[in-house]
């Protein structure tokens, strides 16, 4: 299976492994950082490497299904292209975009750091209402602690990764950082996850998630 399939891994037991969760057999790849142009880059960059936006992204390695799912890590590209392409976070689908509105499934402190009507801030890709329900009814977080919204209005916001500084004889990371589209340090942070603002939405009750 590659990173462009889209499917549902579901194990014995009933678990469902969302296709943006990372296996036990993808790592993190080392990639020391130089110092170009203003910012950081890999020695030996590639296009892959850096997303529509000239950002920076942290490279790891593409195996899904192999292994053990590990549910509390995100695969980098996966994560990055369901954001993107507007994929749904547990099948991999393009159906989550509907004339009502666009399903994101928050954790409840996600939800909590600035609930409704203020914008919100999130990493997790949107979800189609099949699969909504489907991960409510499986993952025992989320049986109690999640807020499902409609979403009418959203666009890429930033990234979350890690800043660098400049140092010799290469730059160094100092902390994990939110870049916004426009910061200045976009230029000198490797990112791991794009995130998305949700600018007009509804809270819904997950049987309304149709």
């Amino acid at each position: 299976m590659t990173t462009n399939q889209a499917s549902v891994n579901i194990l014995g037991g009933g678990a469902v492994v969302p296709y943006i969760t990372a296996w036990s057999s993808e790592q993190a790849l080392p990639s020391p950082v130089v110092h170009r142009n203003r910012g950081i880059a890999y020695a030996d960059e590639s296009p892959v490497d850096r997303d529509q936006d000239s950002v920076l992204w942290a490279r790891m390695s593409a195996s899904p299904g192999v292994g053990r799912p590990q549910f509390k890590r995100i695969h980098v590209l996966r994560q990055r292209r369901s954001m993107r392409k507007l994929l749904c976070q547990v099948c991999g689908e393009p159906k989550v975009v509907r004339p009502d509105g666009t399903l994101f499934l928050l954790s409840q402190d996600e939800y909590d750091f600035a609930p409704w009507p203020e914008p919100v801030l999130t990493s997790n890709p949107p979800v189609c209402p099949p699969c909504a329900r489907l991960s409510v009814g499986v993952c025992p977080h989320l049986r109690r602690h999640f807020v499902v919204i409609r979403a009418r209005a959203f666009a890429l916001a930033g990234v979350r990764g890690n800043l660098h500084v400049p140092a010799l004889p290469h730059p160094v990371p100092v902390r994990a950082y939110t870049a916004y589209y426009g910061d200045p340090a976009l230029r000198w942070t490797k990112a791991s996850q794009l995130l998305m603002r949700v600018t007009d939405y509804d809270v819904i009750d997950i049987d309304a998630a149709t």
